[in-house]
């Protein structure tokens, strides 16, 4: 019982995240299945924002994403996202 009670909060837990997230971090369409999530941006997002959104989506900093838009160099996260583009990051 007390198993199913924290899956359903953790689960609550990532739809609320995801929920403010839409409304003030530019993220749409998020999709978290497994240890991935997906979600396109709109204008003015850029890697800085999508390596954060990451790390907090999937609850680590040692993640990748699937098509290499965004990548640590020093200095930070750097890329060219495209608007309306799904990217997908996972968990290592």
């Amino acid at each position: 019982m007390l198993k199913s009670l924290v899956c359903l909060l953790s689960i609550f837990a990532v739809s609320s995240y995801n929920e403010v997230a839409v409304l003030y971090g530019n993220a749409q369409n998020i999709n978290v299945s497994n240890s991935c999530v997906s979600f396109t941006v709109s204008s003015g997002t850029g890697c800085a924002w999508m390596c954060n959104y990451c790390a907090n989506s999937l609850g680590t900093t040692n993640y990748y994403f699937k098509d290499g838009v965004c990548m640590y160099e020093p200095g930070g996260c750097v890329g060219n996202p495209q608007i309306g583009v799904q990217y997908t990051c996972c968990a290592n």
